[in-house]
C-alpha cells in the first residue's frame, strides 16, 4: 500500500508522490509505433494552440491509491496542463487525484498479443473512467478490426461504430499518406468534417502554399496592370495621367 500525506487540515489524503514509481527508464517500443505517437500528440500541440489541454506519450497515469501506474501510448486529457515545474516528483507523471480528473481519451497502439488491450486494459480504464478508449491494431493482431473505440456509458465500456469523440470534439479516422517521410496508414485526430489535424510540418508547407498563390497573384495583377498601360500609350493615353 502506498505510503499516505495529510495535505491540509480536514483529513483529506492523497498517495505521497516520493513513494511513487514515475519513471522506470526502460521504454522499448517499435519505430512504427514512435512515430505514430510522435504523429498524434504533435498533431494536437501545432493544432489546438488556443486550448488548455495535455496530451502525452509513454506517460504514466496514477489512477488508484496501491495499484500501479498504467501507460497508455497515447493519452489527452482536457482543461489541465503540467505544473510549472515539472521536474518536481509529484509533477512528473499523471496523478488523477491532482489533476482532479482522468484524461478523456486513452490510446494503445497494438504491437503484439502480450499487451491484453481488450482485456486487463480495458478493465483499468474503465475502473479509471476514461470517457474513451481507443485501439488501434494496424497489423490485425487482436482480430479484424483495425480500429476499436470505446465509450464509457455509465460505469462500462461500450464499443462504438462512431470514431466521432462528442465530449473531446474531436474525432480519430485512418488517413493514407506520407508523415516525416514515411508513406503508409497512420491514425490521426480529426474534425467532424473528416478533415485531419495538421502537423507542423503541414502547417508550415500550408503556409508555404499561401504566400506562393499570394506571390503568383500579386505578379499577375501586377502583370494585368502593365498590359493596360502599354494599351493606353498605344492610344496615346499617358496611364501616368490618369
Amino acid at each position: 500500500m502506498v505510503q499516505q500525506v495529510l495535505i491540509n487540515d480536514d483529513d483529506y489524503y492523497v498517495p505521497d508522490a516520493n513513494q511513487l514509481t514515475t519513471e522506470d527508464d526502460t521504454p522499448v517500443d517499435n519505430f512504427a509505433s514512435e512515430k505514430q505517437q510522435r504523429l498524434l500528440v504533435g498533431s494536437l500541440y501545432s493544432t489546438l494552440q488556443q486550448q488548455t489541454f495535455l496530451a502525452a506519450a509513454n506517460v504514466g497515469i496514477y489512477h488508484t491509491d496501491g495499484q500501479p501506474a498504467i501507460v497508455p501510448d497515447v493519452f489527452l486529457s482536457l482543461d489541465v496542463q503540467v505544473p510549472q515545474n515539472w521536474w518536481e516528483k509529484q509533477n512528473r507523471c499523471y496523478m488523477v487525484w491532482r489533476f482532479g480528473k482522468p484524461p478523456e481519451v486513452v490510446l494503445e497502439i497494438v504491437s503484439n498479443k502480450e499487451g491484453d488491450e481488450l482485456g486487463k486494459k480495458l478493465k483499468i480504464y474503465e475502473q479509471m473512467r476514461a470517457s474513451y478508449y481507443i485501439v488501434y491494431d494496424q497489423n490485425q493482431q487482436l482480430g479484424e478490426k483495425v480500429l476499436r473505440v470505446y465509450e464509457l456509458r455509465g460505469r462500462r465500456y461500450f464499443e462504438t461504430s462512431e470514431n466521432w469523440l462528442e465530449q473531446v470534439g474531436l474525432g480519430v479516422t485512418l488517413w493514407e499518406g506520407k508523415f516525416e517521410d514515411r508513406q503508409d496508414t497512420w491514425l490521426r485526430w480529426c474534425y467532424q468534417d473528416g478533415n485531419v489535424l495538421s502537423t507542423g510540418d503541414e502547417r508550415a508547407e500550408q503556409e508555404r502554399q499561401r504566400a506562393e498563390q499570394e506571390r503568383e497573384r500579386a505578379e499577375q495583377a501586377e502583370q494585368r496592370t502593365q498590359l493596360l498601360a502599354d494599351r493606353l500609350r498605344a492610344m496615346g493615353v499617358d496611364p501616368d495621367t490618369l
